[in-house]
């Protein structure tokens, strides 16, 4: 792991002391766990993006199949 230097909010980082969790884990452990989850909504967000930006045409390659659902009578 490498270590870094961050700057948080003194009130933020009061709150996230007085966290049982924190007090547990450590400080490092959370933002490690912050950080990841935030990475994971962001994968998240840009997929489902991609899907919306997808779906958003109307494919051409499927013209054709609404009449082509009905039986051909004999």
């Amino acid at each position: 792991m490498k270590a870094i230097q961050i700057t948080i909010d003194e009130e933020l980082l009061r709150r996230l002391e007085r966290d049982p969790e924190v007090k547990r884990a450590g400080r490092s452990a959370v933002f490690r766990e912050a950080v990841r989850e935030w990475l994971r909504r962001r994968r998240h967000s840009s997929i489902a993006a991609a899907y919306k930006r997808g779906y958003a045409t109307k494919p051409t390659e499927l013209s054709g199949w609404a009449e082509a659902e009905a039986w051909p009578e004999e």
